[in-house]
């Protein structure tokens, strides 16, 4: 069990930084603001706080949730341009930061492709460093399911993603930042799991999370030390 003082050496020596997207890089959980476009919010929300309760499985959550919603090509396209993701204070200068030292930064979320693509481009993350969950849609636009073949559709999705990342690019140590269990879960395969609470506290993360911070530039202060 790496002490704290090892996570922040980890951290400050990585090859590659994981960012959880939802109640991490942005303030909003994507899921939830789809419903409340699509006018199921209530509903929807409900079906998240039993999912975080972790009686479900995260895709057995997903496909009902997202069975409720059914959005359209036009509806999700919509969201994004009506209602864009609210980027998470200090998320910018912290990614900018990371590139400026040669880190490989990515986005790992349960989330929707589109949603996070848009997040990407804001964050000059090449869409290619996106993991997320793949909306399909009929010729005419309606709902048609979501890729269940995604790594991030599964319990432990962000793990395999970690693995895949480490064979394919070789890298030596990978950091994982995000607000939920399924982040901290994903350490290992991950060498460091930084908790975050700056825009929702989830218990049983700050309970166990060896390093748990609140806002990012306590993250780019560690940086500044080197």
């Amino acid at each position: 069990m790496a002490s704290l003082l090892e996570l922040k050496e980890i951290f400050r020596s990585a090859d590659a930084v994981c960012f959880d997207v939802d109640s991490t890089v942005i303030r909003e959980e994507g899921i939830d603001e789809l419903a409340k476009f699509c006018g199921v919010g209530d509903a929807v929300a409900e079906m998240t706080r039993r999912a975080m309760g972790g009686t479900v499985t995260f895709k057995a959550a997903l496909t009902a949730r997202l069975g409720l919603i059914r959005p359209s090509y036009e509806q999700v396209q919509k969201l994004i341009s009506d209602n864009p993701p609210q980027l998470t204070p200090g998320i910018r200068e912290l990614v900018s930061r990371l590139h400026q030292r040669g880190v490989q930064v990515f986005l790992v979320s349960g989330g929707f492709q589109s949603i996070v693509e848009h997040v990407a481009l804001q964050l000059n993350i090449p869409t290619a460093n996106v993991f997320a969950n793949r909306l399909k849609f009929y010729f005419n636009g309606e709902y048609a399911g979501f890729d269940e073949t995604q790594p991030t559709a599964e319990s432990g999705g962000k793990g395999k993603v970690i693995t895949h990342l480490k064979e394919q690019f070789h890298f030596k140590k990978v950091v994982m930042i995000g607000d939920g269990a399924t982040d901290m879960e994903a350490c290992p395969p991950g060498d460091c799991f930084i908790g975050f609470g700056g825009n929702v506290i989830r218990k049983q993360v700050k309970e166990k999370a060896k390093w748990y911070i609140t806002h990012f530039d306590e993250l780019l202060k560690e940086l500044e030390e080197r």
